[in-house]
């Protein structure tokens, strides 16, 4: 029976999205932005160098139609992306209004976001006054530090003492819809914030605020601080019925990789798997030689977006990229012949654009183990309706199978 790998490297758009021009780094449009593209020239142009040196090199995507992609998507040709597709390839293009991670991640799962997220202005106090009051009594404080829009590095390296010191809880926010909440593991405690986060989510989710995250830290003033692996996401259900309802609805078992069960509240999850990138590549490999016949994976790779495209780093970014191509090619050759891998991303986060924030581009579409050939430009629900035609289940979304 088939299985199918639906694996989402965050942040890696290809430009080209329509409605780029109506998606904001501060006053500047995204129009124009490009991760994939203005990496690979970053890199040619010498300005990747750091940790590794050259033109861009991903053999493995490149060979799947990355390159080919690229260019479909945004006209630009990727320099070092020009081999011959082995693969179905294409563009994607994303309907709903945000350029998130469950924007993103529900609309590939065929479910695109029916309502305008709440977004909380870029000043100081971002948040209204009776938000902030039911975040301090429910973290058993006079009150919160920050209240601003603010880096997650940053603003531990800013308020970390002081949120020692008072014991009050860290609250910030970004242009996504999100409220995050940091605090140090032993002098807050991680169950401590992680009640406090799953208790005020539902007040968020009211406001149509996408996600509550925990943002644990660990470290001293005098050796400074250092975010743990230990982050949870609590988002927003789902509207509707999505791809892992759908398989798991069937009697197929529904395993997670990465943020998966954050974004999708647990629902039609089975399985769980957790850790930094690295650890999930591991956990990528052991579910394709285990996991059960029939079965969808859905793995998300979040470190591209966090650690590389928030910081605007070009040369981390690349390495990452060519880190995740070499893993790849390894995997590749293990897929059973019923099985499908499809990569795709759910948002740009071009680390060559002004500002910190994502960037509204198209993503790819990448498959392994269904042919050679363009799929040409789709939409985002398409790639669920895609999976469920390979696992033989019945969609209930929009979408239409590109296979």
């Amino acid at each position: 029976m088939a299985r199918a790998f639906l694996v989402v490297i965050d942040s890696v758009g290809i430009g080209g999205a329509p409605d780029a021009d109506k998606f904001y780094n501060g006053s500047l449009p995204d129009t124009g932005a490009n991760t994939v593209g203005h990496i690979a020239d970053g890199c040619a142009e010498g300005r990747g160098e750091e940790g590794r040196s050259g033109p861009l090199s991903l053999p493995t995507l490149d060979a799947l139609g990355l390159g080919r992609a690229v260019a479909l998507a945004s006209g630009a040709e990727a320099p070092g992306l020009a081999a011959e597709p082995t693969g179905l390839w294409g563009a994607a293009t994303e309907v709903s209004p945000g350029k998130d991670t469950p924007s993103g991640h529900w609309e590939l799962a065929g479910v695109p976001v029916p309502w305008d997220w709440h977004y909380f202005p870029d000043q100081q106090p971002s948040f209204p006054d009776a938000l902030s009051k039911h975040i301090a009594q429910h973290a058993g404080t006079e009150g919160i530090l920050a209240n601003c829009h603010a880096s997650g590095t940053q603003v531990i390296a800013d308020f970390g003492a002081e949120h020692i010191r008072s014991g009050w809880p860290i609250c910030y926010t970004s242009a996504d819809s999100v409220l995050q909440i940091a605090a140090h593991e032993e002098h807050f405690g991680l169950d401590r914030l992680l009640q406090l986060c799953q208790d005020v989510a539902p007040y968020l989710h009211d406001m149509k605020v996408g996600r509550v995250i925990a943002r644990p830290f660990i470290g001293s003033e005098a050796e400074g601080f250092t975010r743990t692996t230990n982050r949870h996401d609590y988002a927003i259900a789902p509207p509707s019925a999505t791809l892992c309802d759908w398989v798991q609805g069937a009697g197929r078992k529904v395993y997670g990789v990465g943020k998966i069960g954050d974004i999708f509240s647990m629902r039609g999850i089975d399985d769980l798997r957790k850790g930094s990138d690295a650890q999930l590549m591991g956990h990528l490999k052991d579910l394709v030689a285990e996991a059960e016949e029939g079965s969808l994976v859905f793995a998300n790779f979040v470190e591209f977006d966090s650690l590389y495209g928030h910081r605007r780093d070009i040369s981390g970014y690349a390495r990452a990229l060519e880190w995740f191509d070499a893993e790849l090619s390894t995997i590749l050759p293990q897929l059973r012949p019923d099985d499908m891998l499809l990569i795709t991303a759910d948002h740009g986060n071009d680390p060559s654009w002004p500002g910190t924030d994502h960037t509204r581009e198209r993503t790819p579409v990448l498959i392994a183990g269904k042919g050679a050939g363009s799929i040409g430009q789709v939409a985002f629900v398409d790639v669920a309706a895609s999976v469920a035609a390979h696992l033989d289940v019945a969609a209930e979304g929009p979408g239409r199978s590109f296979l």
